[in-house]
């Protein structure tokens, strides 16, 4: 078990915290793109749904899940520290 000062524990909380965040908006931002291109570009009228559906969930969103997480490490890593819990 590894102890933690809790200004410290507090701050790496509130990083992981972003980065979930951002994990979270790229893959919903992600799903809507792809819902969007198969509403827009797909030629498939017999089950349309399942393929927005399959496409949002297992294609279109984790790449944004994934850019997301990028945009959130490096947004972390360019926070200025705090100057009270440092």
């Amino acid at each position: 078990m590894m102890y933690c000062i809790p200004a410290k524990k507090e701050q790496v909380m509130r990083k992981f915290a972003q980065v979930v965040f951002w994990v979270s908006l790229g893959f919903l931002v992600g799903a809507m793109a792809g819902v969007l291109l198969v509403a827009v570009l797909s030629s498939n009228t017999h089950d349309r749904s399942v393929e927005m559906t399959m496409t949002a969930a297992f294609f279109a969103g984790p790449i944004g899940a994934a850019i997301g997480l990028i945009v959130g490490l490096v947004r972390i890593r360019r926070d200025k520290p705090d100057p009270v819990n440092s």
